[in-house]
């Protein structure tokens, strides 16, 4: 039997037409992804997106829109990843804050750059993704419903 989905999220951070990337540990391997990572238990989509990038990052920002999901079964470990996407801005560098564990660096990479990459991105997420940004795909937050009180 193979385990459930797991949900993520990742953002896309624009500044001086350059992408907030960060270059991580993966498998064994340094690759360059997203600041992404897993929603923890009663933490909404939004609120992850925003600690998750300053966690990888050192970089507060705000969240303006919603980039869309998409569904990646990782060629690695075989895990199915449910990935929401998210746009936002940067709004203060920390860097007295440590890095998350894994993570090498942050970088501000032009689109050009990151193709130049190929297989040292972390999935076609990566690409796909600031592909869909730079196309003008964004959707208003209130798409984002997040109700962690019981009824």
């Amino acid at each position: 039997m193979s385990e459930m989905p797991h949900p993520t999220v990742a953002t896309i951070i624009e500044r001086d037409d350059k992408f907030l990337l960060v270059y991580e540990w993966r498998n064994g391997h340094l690759l360059y992804n997203q600041p992404a990572g897993h929603l923890e238990p009663g933490e909404g989509l939004i609120e992850a997106a925003c600690r998750e990038t300053l966690e990888e990052t050192r970089w507060q920002v705000q969240i303006s829109a919603y980039l869309g999901v998409s569904v990646y079964l990782a060629p690695a470990n075989g895990v199915s990843y449910v990935r929401h996407s998210f746009i936002g801005s940067p709004l203060r560098e920390h860097p007295e804050l440590p890095l998350d564990k894994g993570i090498e660096a942050a970088h501000w990479l032009s689109y050009e750059e990151i193709v130049a990459l190929g297989d040292q991105l972390a999935s076609p997420l990566v690409l796909q993704d600031i592909e869909a940004y730079r196309a003008g795909h964004r959707y208003p937050l209130d798409m984002v419903r997040c109700n962690l009180t019981p009824n």
